[in-house]
């Protein structure tokens, strides 16, 4: 929905001059309920675009949200609001963190092309990354403190430089206010349980920047939301679930097998001089029956139901502090400080601490709890080459990761107007300092050891008795800490060139000078066999834009960028045996121009045409290149991927499917052996018409090819191709289990060429009503095309279907919003929300299948192979608004009105460990209620 009443300057807005951007589109449209704004002609800079120009004349076709629209959407974070927007999709998400690997991140991306192809910003500068690439924690932005947020989808690379390929978020912070103004709101579900959540916030202005000359404005923010446990949700409280396809029952079984009472697994060598595996839980052989909670019998194995442990939705906890200040030195001159200050914590539990321990042949366990049954299976005790455990410690608790992130972000700079140009140039000193802190449930292994050894603790024995025997070994320690820096001087300047039919030539010139670090300081008792990272690189780079409006109705700019960047210099090197090896220089020194064309033709009144190419670069995160290949962690399960039973990597193979171990790292390599900057081309074809009054259509088509994409291979793609991949394969001694095990190494190449493609549209309709003004607005994304090609003739397409690497790319994801305005005090709304349906994890032989058939009588069947598909989901939220005065503002709303519970799935891989629906695309909150309360003095 456009933010102007007139239809020409609305169109001027999203049309003149600049980046002729994939969508122009005003996505947050869908929340709109007030349509009214200031045509005031200050000139500003826009998202995408170098040139400081009129507003009313020249804004960019990029997505706003304004701080109504945020207000009224009834989110109460920076990463509900984009997780809203439909062409928002593959970032990550705060129940990720639910021993998920998502270390208490919260991401954007997109398109689906990947929270590291998309640039986040804040006042138009880069934030210091989570990571040691570009992508930045959401959880560190206040959503109290913003004013706006612009959404370029299309790749910026030409002004912003590399990571831009998808496109741009750029949060703009309030600033230039007087008043003082409190914001109060609460959420709650409708059901028991936790996921209530609370926002404080409070902002203060002083002066007025043209009358006084300065402005302060400062800010203050408190959030918090308490956690859910799935067992508080009906549909996540266990990973056994019944459910039938195509006719036919069957049942989830979503076990573990680390398990309490433990599991063993003997290796031994048969008659016939070939190496075999037995596993079994000698609880279960000793009693006949599985003794403890939650477990289930299948064959000898008393497996653990983990589930009902876990969280859907993590505890959050953000308190912040922003302050901008604007000075003006004299009528052409002002200068500017941006402040952040923020502590984000994600404190995610989920199940006892899962472990696997090798046993000693000649030690008391091996003879209490491993011999007897020896004879029983079939096992010639002289036969036996090595025995292990897989155990979960119930009576040490769950296990808590409290992921902490402190953000500070600092900018100093001047900008005004000199001899003709518009100008600006700031410092920007931006940190992340990120923790994880064991705060429970995990023990220390070498002193669990010694109880095993001393007898004092058996792990073969039901749970229930050994909760003081552990208490003394339960972890309360930071066990991992990172520190990011980002260091920026940025200057720009633009100028009228000469005049055109269409007006003025206008030319933006800029450069910019980074220098990026990261560390990584992992507890190397809590983390055996981890290396740290001191990384560290500079770029710095160039830009030129020009803008020929060469007819009134025909626009065309052309941009250009140079960027150069060193290679890495780390100071924590290790050699192939992990010993310190010294500081070096690693990863090659890389350089790249790209260009971008954009046209935007205005035939008509009522009619605009755009289209616009461009080319782009990223390079390789820094841990990408100077990780050292080191545990990974437990695959999915697979069958052993050696079938030569003369290999010897064979005797670490065991039988059916297991869990393996993954072994992960960089690339140090220079040269041809090294990694190269990935390379893009994106394109776009763009119409907006207005076919009459109140009706405004739009339609985007958007294209971004990826050559060069440095890339892991997945998980599943090596498994399942294991002739191909063989040299992969790898004996790897684990400092947990004491002996080796067989492992996967999983490190990036250019390997990979990906292709996405799709068309974003937003439609709006606006007419009177006897009730009142009644505003329609529907705003999507349709994929085209999410493909993934790697060397072999191996292509992967991932839209509809969960793919390979444990994602789910949606065809459509579209929000339908209905407002009523009845008078200028009270609104209602109605939003409608749509993801289509996908085909879920395919299991396509039984080794490795969680799912059982039911026989006709009811009693559990086989594992069986199964494709299944996820229903769509649709969710629909109201909202009431009233506004008595200028002064107050209150809003009650109600999300997920129908009370839609998350369609099932059968994952057992990608994001958290939650089990039956995929936290990532879904909400498990159900109905929520909420008020909001704003005062301005």
């Amino acid at each position: 929905m456009f933010t102007e009443t007139n239809l020409a300057r609305a169109l001027r807005q999203l049309c003149s001059g600049g980046l002729a951007v994939s969508a122009g589109l005003l996505a947050g449209a869908a929340w709109a309920q007030d349509t009214t704004a200031d045509a005031s002609l200050q000139r500003v800079i826009v998202t995408g675009s170098s040139i400081k120009r009129i507003a009313a004349e020249g804004a960019l076709p990029v997505q706003v949200v304004t701080r109504a629209q945020i207000e009224q959407s009834g989110v109460n974070s920076v990463a509900d609001l984009i997780a809203a927007l439909p062409s928002m999709q593959g970032f990550t998400t705060a129940s990720a963190s639910v021993n998920g690997g998502g270390g208490g991140l919260q991401t954007a991306s997109i398109h689906a092309i990947g929270e590291g192809y998309t640039l986040v910003l804040l006042n138009g500068r880069r934030l210091a990354p989570a990571t040691s690439g570009s992508t930045v924690n959401l959880g560190s932005i206040p959503l109290a403190a913003v004013e706006r947020v612009e959404v370029l989808t299309d790749g910026a690379n030409t002004l912003y430089g590399s990571d831009a390929i998808a496109g741009v978020i750029n949060f703009i912070l309030k600033k230039n206010q007087t008043e003082l103004e409190i914001s109060v709101s609460g959420s709650t579900p409708q059901a028991k349980g936790g996921g209530q959540s609370t926002n404080i916030g409070i902002s203060k202005g002083w002066g007025n920047l043209d009358g006084d000359g300065f402005n302060l404005m400062v800010s203050a923010a408190h959030d918090e939301q308490r956690a859910l446990l799935a067992s508080q949700r009906s549909f996540s409280k266990s990973g056994v679930i019944p459910f039938s396809h195509e006719g036919k029952a069957y049942s989830f079984y979503q076990l573990s097998g680390n398990s309490i009472p433990g599991i063993a697994t003997v290796k031994y060598t048969d008659a016939s001089g070939v190496a075999n595996a037995a596993r079994f839980s000698p609880d279960y052989l000793a009693t006949g029956k599985c003794n403890g909670l939650n477990l289930y019998l299948v064959e000898r194995t008393c497996r653990f139901d983990y589930t009902g442990a876990v969280q859907d939705v993590p505890g959050l906890k953000r308190d912040s502090a922003t302050a901008t200040l604007n000075v003006k030195l004299n009528a052409d001159t002002t200068l500017f400080a941006d402040t952040l200050f923020s502590r984000f914590v994600n404190r995610a539990q989920y199940a006892p601490p899962a472990n696997g321990f090798g046993i000693e042949l000649n030690s008391a366990l091996y003879a209490k709890s491993i011999a007897p049954y020896l004879q029983r299976l079939g096992i010639a005790p002289a036969s036996v080459i090595n025995a292990t455990m897989n155990l979960r410690l119930a009576d040490a608790g769950g296990r808590t990761d409290a992921f902490r992130t402190d953000a500070q972000h600092l900018v100093l700079g001047v900008e005004g107007s000199a001899k003709g140009w518009d100008y600006g140039v700031s410092l920007t000193h931006s940190v992340n300092k990120a923790s994880d802190k064991a705060d429970g449930g995990y023990v220390d292994l070498s002193k669990f050891q010694g109880l095993v050894d001393s007898g004092a603790f058996d792990p073969f024995a039901p749970p229930g008795s050994a909760q003081d025997t552990l208490a003394p070994l339960v972890l309360h320690k930071v066990v991992s800490r990172t520190d990011s820096k980002l260091d920026t001087l940025s200057l720009r300047g633009s100028t009228e060139l000469f005049r055109l039919p269409g007006g003025s030539a206008q030319l933006g010139l800029g450069a910019d000078a980074t220098r990026q670090s990261y560390i990584y300081q992992p507890d190397l008792d809590f983390f055996p066999g981890g290396h740290p990272v001191d990384a560290r690189r500079r770029n710095w780079g160039s830009y030129a834009e020009l803008l020929l409006p060469l007819a009134r109705q025909l626009d065309l700019t052309a941009s250009t960028r140079y960027d150069s960047y060193s290679a890495v210099s780390n100071g924590m090197t290790f050699d192939s045996s992990g010993k310190p090896a010294g500081p070096a220089e690693q990863g090659n020194a890389a350089s790249k121009a790209t260009y971008k064309l954009a046209l935007r033709y205005h035939p008509l009144e009522n009619l605009l045409l755009r289209a616009s190419y461009g080319t782009g670069f990223k390079v390789a995160d820094l841990t990408t290149i100077v990780n050292p290949l080191q545990d990974g962690g437990a695959s999915k399960f697979h069958a052993c991927p050696i079938t030569n039973k003369s290999d010897p990597r064979y005797v670490m193979c065991y039988p059916g499917s297991t869990e393996y171990t993954i072994l992960s790292g960089g690339n140090p390599f220079q040269g041809e052996a090294g990694l190269k900057p990935e390379e893009s081309r994106q394109a776009t074809l763009g119409v907006r018409f207005e076919p009459g009054a109140g009706l405004s259509l739009g339609l985007d088509w958007w294209n971004v090819s990826l050559s060069n994409q440095i890339q892991t291979l997945s998980e599943d793609m090596v498994f399942d191709n294991p002739a191909r991949y063989d040299s992969l394969f790898r004996a790897y001694y684990s400092p947990a289990q004491k002996q080796e095990v067989l492992a996967a190494a999983l490190t990036p190449f250019n390997l990979a060429s990906s292709r996405y493609q799709g068309l974003d549209w937003d439609h709006s309709f606006k007419t009177a009503t006897p009730w009142g003004r009644l505003n329609l607005n529907w705003t999507g994304t349709y994929m085209l095309k999410s493909e993934q090609a790697v060397p072999g003739g191996l292509t992967e397409k991932n839209i509809g279907r969960f793919n390979s690497y444990s994602n789910a790319t949606f065809r459509v994801i579209s929000r339908l919003n209905a407002a009523l305005t009845l008078s200028e005090a009270w609104t209602h709304a109605l939003a409608l929300n749509y993801r289509s349906g996908y085909t879920d994890q395919t299991y396509s032989s039984a080794d490795g299948s969680p799912v059982i058939e039911i026989n006709a009588d009811g009693s559990a069947g086989a594992f069986v192979p199964i494709q299944r598909r996820v229903s769509s989901y649709k969710t629909l939220d109201w909202q009431t608004r009233y506004a008595p005065s200028k002064a107050l503002v209150l809003t009650l709303g109600v999300r997920n009105l129908l009370d839609t519970d998350p369609p099932f799935s059968i994952r057992n891989a990608g994001g958290g460990n939650q089990s039956g629906y995929d936290g990532r695309y879904t909400d498990p909150l159900g109905r929520q209620l909420y008020a909001t309360a704003r005062y301005r003095f």
